[in-house]
């Protein structure tokens, strides 16, 4: 028998419905779903020390529990010493079971360890329904030996749904355990 993570198995038994009665859905097919996460960091002080690209890279793979690349610039920018195809952050692509994984340990173990966490803000929504989140600290997550890490940095988690619109989309961020502001 597979491995289904438990956050997927509660979408499928329970959220589905929820989501389905709460917008009034005739199909299952209509229920928004998570596609993908993405976590992404960018390392400006890499254009002078390429060590620090590397030790970004191994920090993702150990929180994301999947290997991270590292992304390249796109153009040269004189003002930040700065050439076309310097690398200058790392990211990765989560989908399926490590999706699922990651979030959950997001929500359960990392999101409760940050300083005087009272919830995320509702306002990283794009208006397509797709949510954005900046952490400040990686130590947060607990696979992160703060004695090893070199500098603390923060990185972005982008979560890519299938959802019309931000109210759909932050309902089921909701349910899937995402710990919103109250107003």
């Amino acid at each position: 028998m597979a491995y289904v993570s438990r956050l997927k198995k509660e979408y499928q038994e329970r959220i589905v419905s929820a989501l389905k009665e709460e917008f009034g859905y005739r199909n299952v097919m209509q229920v928004p779903k998570l596609e993908k996460i993405v976590v992404s960091r960018g390392v400006g002080a890499a254009v002078a020390d390429k060590k620090l690209i590397d030790h970004a890279v191994d920090e993702m793979t150990m929180i994301t529990g999947q290997k991270a690349v590292a992304t390249i610039s796109k153009k040269d920018v004189a003002a930040f010493k700065l050439r076309k195809g310097m690398p200058i952050g790392a990211k990765v692509t989560l989908r399926g079971e490590n999706m699922y994984e990651f979030l959950d340990r997001l929500v359960t173990s990392a999101l409760p360890r940050v300083r005087d966490f009272q919830g995320i803000k509702a306002t990283g929504f794009d208006g397509r329904g797709n949510y954005s989140l900046g952490i400040t600290e990686q130590i947060i997550f607990p696979e992160i030996n703060i004695d090893k890490i070199n500098r603390i940095n923060g990185m972005d988690i982008t979560f890519v749904t299938t959802a019309d619109t931000d109210k759909e989309a932050k309902s089921l961020l909701t349910e899937l355990g995402l710990p919103f502001k109250k107003k």
